[in-house]
């Protein structure tokens, strides 16, 4: 038997909060293990608790969701749970820097609960809650910040998976779009993550975006 996703919850409105549990709760699989109201507390959450996902504000008064997502990346101990930002607009420039930061996706806070339980699922089983199209348009709301990424020293064909995956391909669709083996891509991928220095192709989306080796535009 499969065990339940464990989810924790991080918002600093409590009917937030309540409604995310009971959806949450209600689905097959997934369950929450605590909640927080502030990102200051989420580092004794993750440690007490031990998430496989969080479910983060991106806006909390004190301490907000990128820097709580930061002190989940780098001072977890053991496995690191995945982050998922909750936003109230689909053009906060702050989750870029959430993405950026190592959360694997957003939400829109008005979300239907279907598509809540299937986000919590979906980077449960270490897939990314990538919308290309919304990483563009914030991305086209800043100027380029690095060098186009001609420092990481890609190959071509590395640039070509890279650009593949800016536009939300999968390993399988990339295997297709380049007439290579799956097997191939995910080694090609793999090492442009590693050029990069990013944790998953989320963050390499990002990077391909805010440098300018891919047009925000």
């Amino acid at each position: 038997m499969t065990e339940d996703v464990r989810v924790a919850v991080v918002d600093d409105e409590p009917l937030v909060r309540a409604g995310l549990r009971v959806v949450l709760d209600a689905e097959p699989g997934l369950t929450v293990v605590g909640e927080a109201e502030d990102g200051a507390g989420v580092p004794q959450l993750v440690a007490d608790t031990r998430p496989d996902v969080v479910l983060m504000d991106v806006r909390m008064p004190r301490v907000d969701g990128i820097a709580a997502t930061r002190a989940v990346v780098d001072r977890t101990s053991g496995p690191v749970p995945r982050v998922v930002m909750l936003t109230t607009f689909e053009h906060d420039d702050h989750v870029l820097d959430a993405l950026q930061a190592g959360a694997q996706g957003f939400l829109l806070k008005r979300a239907r609960p279907e598509e809540i339980a299937q986000a919590v699922r979906t980077v449960a089983q270490g897939d990314s809650l990538l919308f290309p199209d919304a990483v563009r348009r914030l991305a086209a709301g800043r100027p380029p910040s690095g060098d186009a990424l001609v420092s990481a020293r890609l190959t071509e064909r590395e640039g070509e998976v890279l650009r593949l995956m800016a536009d939300g391909m999968s390993n399988a669709e990339i295997a297709g779009e380049l007439y290579l083996g799956v097997e191939t891509v995910r080694t090609h991928v793999g090492n442009v993550l590693g050029k990069l220095g990013v944790r998953d192709r989320t963050q390499a989306v990002v990077r391909a975006y805010t440098s300018g080796f891919v047009r925000a535009g």
